[in-house]
């Protein structure tokens, strides 16, 4: 069994559609940020016992040669179609342009991301191998269009209550979300592509 998590359903909807078929293949959404990541993670592994795991969605660049939907993965675990990088987990939301220059300057990382090295201690002391897939929704070089990190409630999930009244303060702001959307549904969609080909030729 192969088991391959996502935080948010947007990210793992395409391949979903790719993998529904395949028995050996289990898809599970473990929610944004450390303390769901790992939660969902030992669940994950104790339900379905996978021999691999990977563990994918959306990266924020902080490399600015990385562009929108570019797949990448650990230096360290090459998977076909995905460029390596160095990647930072981060607490919370990369925001701005100045927030990702900061970030690559301090850890030398190429992409942020929120859940990966969490899951991947949860399954290294599982003693289960863990590989790190994820696809660029947002470059080095432009700001999100709005502070995700002030949309969250308490258990890391969006508001949209939140979310329509930031839209209602400002909605100037929404053409570059759904801008944002689109280019989520890119990455979403490449990311699909070389996962569906990394879980067919995994052992």
């Amino acid at each position: 069994m192969t088991l391959v998590c996502f935080a948010v359903p947007q990210e793992a909807k395409p391949f979903q559609k790719l993998v529904r078929a395949r028995t050996n293949v289990c898809v599970v959404i473990t929610g944004m940020g450390a303390r769901n990541a790992a939660r969902a993670a030992r669940e994950a592994l104790i339900t379905f016992s996978p021999a691999l795991v990977f563990t994918c969605g959306f990266a924020g660049a902080l490399n600015p040669e990385l562009v929108i939907g570019d797949v990448v993965c650990q230096r360290d675990v090459p998977v076909a179609g995905a460029k390596p990088a160095v990647f930072h987990c981060a607490s919370r939301v990369a925001v701005t342009v100045a927030e990702k220059s900061v970030l690559r300057a301090q850890t030398g990382a190429d992409v942020v991301e929120m859940e990966s090295a969490i899951i991947a201690r949860v399954c290294r002391a599982a003693g289960v191998e863990c590989v790190t897939v994820r696809a660029i929704s947002d470059t080095a070089q432009e700001d999100l269009p709005l502070d995700f990190n002030a949309l969250m409630t308490a258990e890391e999930k969006l508001s949209l209550f939140k979310l329509a009244l930031a839209l209602l303060k400002a909605p100037q702001k929404i053409p570059a979300l759904i801008r944002l959307g689109k280019n989520s549904a890119l990455a979403a969609e490449r990311l699909a592509e070389v996962l569906d080909c990394a879980v067919g030729t995994a052992r």
